[in-house]
């Protein structure tokens, strides 16, 4: 039982890492009121507001990651890199000595490796979840100590060499997400009965999505056959005027709706009945939680390529249609969209398969695992 033990969740960069956690942090602090939980992160990252928001201990230490793009500014940056990675030891050694954790969980950013690689140095039982089907380099490392090694997906375990076998528990979601009510929110959304597609390319906007979305919207906007509602993101305030000089009428097509950032993702997802976008752990995790057909344009630019590896767990498992950046073109994705909506069934296969791979007790399956890796201390 966890109750009175105490538990470090180390965590950051993005909020993909973040709210999992979160989630699971609030489960324990739910169930088990007597737990002390920390946080460990970075000072400049957003687990600095996030974390303290959702009313737990929160302490920094000073690490970045290295650029793999070796200008001669990005060479200077990586050996103050170095510098930190050596002074986060000490660092992440002061927190463990002071907070005695009796289990230390890492569930990634650049954070988790010198704070898991002390914890076990110290003889911390330790566990790590690693989110995406293809593992990062720092989780590769981690999972060779770890007593446990818990995934989102299975695809990822034929790269880990782990201690002990690994744990699949999926990836926890907003319980927003689970329970939103798809009639109700489609009258919020004061949606008709045609079909909804939703898409974005995350809070700053990918611009081949959003490039792909003009052309889309341009293209089918005379048809009359879907509803859009597309966020565009921080780079992507273009995008409205590029509709505007494409011919569509933002002002008078109601069947158009373009914002930049999406609040109400639980309301929109649950409407929604093509999600067009990238394949980051935790927005794959909502898709799958809420049934949905999706066209998954994996991003490039990621490390180790693991967004690719994503989709195709959900391609290979009949759940999503995939389209790689390098062969995203205004007629492929017009072809696909229009192969999906004339297709209701194909449409319902895809919701149900991507439905079969959620998890929905993520996070209780990941709090049962911190709590027996607790009883080995």
């Amino acid at each position: 039982m966890l109750d009175g033990k105490r538990i470090l969740f180390a965590t950051g960069g993005t909020g993909g890492h973040i709210n999992p956690a979160l989630a699971v942090a609030g489960l324990i602090r739910q169930s088990f009121p007597r737990a002390s939980i920390l946080f460990v992160g970075t000072a400049d990252k957003m687990e600095s507001r996030l974390v303290p928001a959702a009313g737990f201990d929160f302490k920094t230490i000073d690490i970045s990651g290295f650029q793999r793009s070796l200008t001669p500014k990005n060479i200077k940056r990586n050996i103050g890199t170095v510098s930190k990675l050596l002074r986060s030891s000490s660092q992440a050694k002061k927190i463990l000595m002071e907070f005695k954790p009796d289990a230390v969980v890492g569930f990634g950013g650049y954070v988790s490796g010198p704070v898991l690689r002390m914890a076990a140095k110290l003889g911390v039982p330790t566990a790590i979840h690693e989110q995406n089907a293809f593992p990062g380099v720092t989780n590769k490392a981690l999972a060779k100590k770890a007593e446990a090694v818990m995934l989102t997906v299975s695809d990822a375990e034929k790269y880990l060499k782990p201690k002990n076998p690994c744990i699949l528990t999926g990836l926890p979601v907003r319980g927003e997400i689970v329970s939103a009510n798809r009639e109700l929110s489609r009258f919020e959304l004061g949606l008709d009965d045609r079909p909804l597609i939703l898409s974005m390319g995350g809070s700053l906007g990918a611009r081949a999505i959003n490039e792909s979305m003009v052309a889309l919207i341009a293209a089918k906007h005379r048809d009359n056959d879907c509803v859009f509602l597309h966020a565009y993101g921080q780079y992507g305030k273009w995008v409205p005027d590029s509709l505007r000089e494409a011919g569509v009428d933002l002002d008078k097509e109601k069947h158009i709706m373009i914002r930049e950032y999406i609040d109400d993702m639980y309301r929109c997802l649950a409407a929604a009945d093509i999600v067009i976008g990238r394949a980051g752990a935790s927005s794959l995790s909502e898709i799958e939680a809420a049934g949905k057909a999706s066209i998954l344009i994996p991003s490039p630019n990621v490390a180790e390529n693991h967004q690719y590896h994503n989709a195709m767990a959900l391609v290979n498992a009949g759940a999503a249609v995939m389209i790689e950046e390098k062969d995203l073109t205004d007629e492929r994705l017009l072809n696909e969209v229009n192969v999906l909506l004339k297709n209701p069934q194909k449409l319902r296969e895809l919701g149900e398969n991507a439905r079969k791979l959620a998890v929905p007790d993520s996070a209780q399956r990941i709090m049962n695992v911190i709590d027996e890796i607790t009883q080995r201390k």
